[in-house]
């Protein structure tokens, strides 16, 4: 039977170590997929103490994008996290054929913001087409994903895109998911199942 189990919240709220306890709670051997990109090396860092976390009995899937071309049917899968997945989705864009020609009356900043736009649409079609095929097979799924956009909002263009993409892919998420938890200072708090 398929479960989806979302768990959210900010930096450093203890959404990881949740879910990987949940996770050894349901299956004596869980898959972590992994979907960061390594950035730099204070990131990989966090990637090490993450692997270093987990013992043996974790089955480890690097996958930056394609989650679905990993069969992992009767399987309870950690995926951590959807921020970066979506991230990943975020910076390789490439626009897709058929979206209208600007006008040429259009200043070159309107230009931009209508690029922007089609960025973000196109982005989360595909990160939500991409989560369907995932979750197709009947497993248990963790997704571990951040609350960003909780704060202010941001002077920079490119990051407020990104937001509004996350928030909108998190939003998607919990509408499939059977379960929400949102960590709050280490601590689960439920806030959706069925």
């Amino acid at each position: 039977m398929k479960r989806i189990i979302l768990i959210t919240g900010g930096e450093r709220s203890g959404k990881s170590v949740y879910a990987e306890q949940l996770a050894l709670r349901l299956s004596e051997q869980p898959v972590y997929m992994a979907t960061a990109r390594i950035w730099d090396e204070e990131f990989r860092q966090r990637v090490r103490i993450h692997r270093e976390r987990r013992g043996p009995q974790w089955t480890n899937i690097e996958e930056e994008k394609y989650l679905s071309r990993h069969n992992l049917t009767g399987r309870t899968v950690l995926v951590d996290c959807v921020t970066l997945w979506t991230t990943n989705f975020f910076f390789d864009y490439t626009p897709q054929p058929g979206f209208p020609v600007p006008n040429p009356s259009d200043t070159v900043e309107s230009r931009q913001a209508q690029a922007g736009i089609r960025q973000v649409e196109e982005t989360l079609q595909t990160v939500k087409e991409e989560f369907l095929r995932f979750t197709s097979q009947e497993a248990t799924f963790i997704f571990v994903t951040n609350e960003i956009g909780m704060g202010g909002v941001s002077t920079n263009e490119v990051q407020r895109r990104f937001t509004d993409l996350l928030g909108w892919t998190n939003q998607f998420v919990a509408s499939q998911a059977d379960e929400v938890y949102l960590m709050v200072s280490g601590i689960p708090v439920k806030i959706k199942w069925t």
